[in-house]
């Protein structure tokens, strides 16, 4: 199997330079659906699903392989390299714009623009770096998972999309939590909120965007803030929105920052 069809990747749009976009923990590429299309005049939009997540090839997620994001990053950029593209942005939400910043360290050149919606290099607190979370508070939820999944899907979907007058997105990310394998998910799990990738950030020259939301609970203004001091060049952009799940509660603000970032730093030609 190959590189596009392991990441059941679909491929729109009439523009020439690639967009791609990948999802965050949890979910797939539907997830892009409120922003994705707005981008299919100027670009060639791209979307897949990471290894153990929608309708990729579940049999291909190895935890060996995936115990850290490094293997994520390589699989973005073995799917871009089988696209042939080149000065690609690329737009991740949550985990996979730490997989966006780790594929743009691996080749620089690939890549002319990051835009990273809710990143957080570490959930941890640690001293001068207030991840969000204290250890106990991620080992409890872990331990949520391995003892009742379905019922921590329930529960953390409400704190993660913090839209309590939408509560139709809150199903929709339950469900979403809830198609995920359980083992693929408690694995990836660990990975993504026991990870600390801070020491990549600092290496990445590629001009990145952060999008964050004024209020997140699971990555909070202050990690937006650091992850912007950390990529030199970067801009944050805060939304006037609650929730981690921006780009589906908060679709046309995110489509107009990133529009904004875009014909502001890489204007396409007239």
């Amino acid at each position: 199997m190959n590189a596009l069809q392991r990441h059941h990747v679909r491929v729109s749009g009439t523009g020439h330079q690639v967009m791609v976009f990948v999802h965050g923990f949890g979910c797939d590429q539907q997830m892009w659906r409120l922003v994705a299309p707005a981008f299919e005049a100027e670009y060639r939009v791209v979307l897949l699903d990471l290894v153990g997540a929608g309708n990729s090839d579940l049999t291909a997620y190895a935890p060996a392989r995936y115990s850290t994001l490094a293997a994520h990053a390589e699989d973005v950029r073995e799917v871009l390299e089988a696209l042939d593209a080149h000065e690609v942005i690329f737009v991740g939400h949550s985990v996979s714009a730490m997989i966006g910043v780790l594929a743009a360290a691996q080749e620089p050149t690939r890549f002319s623009r990051l835009i990273l919606v809710g990143p957080s290099p570490h959930y941890l607190n640690e001293a001068g770096y207030p991840g969000g979370f204290e250890l106990g508070d991620i080992e409890e939820l872990l331990e949520a998972m391995d003892s009742n999944y379905l019922g921590w899907s329930a529960a953390f979907a409400p704190v993660v999309m913090d839209t309590p007058d939408q509560p139709a997105l809150t199903a929709e990310l339950t469900n979403s939590f809830c198609r995920t394998d359980p083992a693929i998910a408690r694995h990836f799990a660990r990975v993504t909120f026991l990870g600390d990738n801070r020491a990549d950030l600092p290496g990445v020259r590629t001009p990145a965007l952060i999008l964050q939301s004024a209020r997140d609970l699971i990555a909070p203004l202050a990690v937006g803030a650091y992850v912007h001091h950390q990529l030199a060049g970067s801009k944050l952009v805060v939304l006037n929105t609650s929730g981690h799940c921006p780009h589906v509660s908060a679709p046309e603000a995110t489509v107009a920052a990133m529009r904004g970032y875009l014909q502001e730093t890489h204007p396409l030609p007239v």
